[in-house]
Formats: structure tokens, sequence, C-alpha cells
């Protein structure tokens, strides 16, 4: 099966988020450590990053349990957004590929989750 790449949306790595208590507090400490000011903050989430380039993200969890690495009682918490230009156009073409889009969608103007074939989720968004 060939993928039609004339019409295929663009993706580029757009930022990481890490689910936290505090997305403010996490902002602050990692915009100090890496010079890194805030591009877009809410009280529940903080993106870090500067103009062009992959971002930091930070995403308020209300349950939010603080890995316990190395011990695997509980994994540590990641996910990967993308940035695009054309939120549906995107989403589409990551469904064709075998994405799964779940149903509870906290931000759909502004980004979409998908499941990975594997179940992990990621975002893709127009926020960077």
């Amino acid at each position: 099966m060939t993928a039609d790449t004339a019409s295929a949306p663009a993706f580029r790595y757009a930022a990481v988020t890490f689910d936290c208590a505090d997305p403010a507090d996490m902002a602050r400490f990692y915009g100090e450590l890496l010079g890194f000011p805030v591009l877009y903050s809410t009280d529940d989430f903080v993106l870090l990053g500067k103009e062009g380039a992959a971002g930091l993200g930070f995403n308020r969890l209300a349950d939010y349990r603080p890995p316990t690495w190395p011990d695997p009682a509980q994994e540590k918490q990641a996910h990967i957004e993308l940035g695009v230009d054309d939120l549906d156009a995107a989403e589409k073409r990551l469904l064709e590929l075998g994405a799964v889009k779940p149903e509870f969608q906290p931000g759909e103007e502004r980004w979409r989750v998908l499941l990975d074939p594997a179940g992990h989720p990621f975002c893709i968004t127009t926020l960077v």
C-alpha cells in the first residue's frame, strides 16, 4: 500500500507534555532551568519554548501521583505533541495510518488526543 504523500499533511515535532499537580510550578522550574519563556498558559496547562522550536508542556492531573522510578508501581507520565497546520487533515491521515481517536477530547478546537497502534496517547495541536 502506497501513501499519497503529495496531499499528506506536514507533521513536525512540537512538544513533550508532562502530567503534574502544578503546571505553573513545573513551568517555573523548567523555564528557569532551560531559559524558555511561557508560550501558552491556562490554569491547567503551560507550554514553554521558543517560537518555531519544540517546546515543553505541563498538564494538571487532578489525582497526580509522581512516578516511583525505577519502581514500576507508578510509571513515568509523558506524551508527545505534534504540531500541525490543519487539525482535520492531520487527524484524517493519522487515522488512516492506524491511530484511534478516543471519545473524550478535552480541547478539540486547539488539539486532538489520539492513540497510537500500541495504545499510547499523543496529541496533534495548533498551539505551536
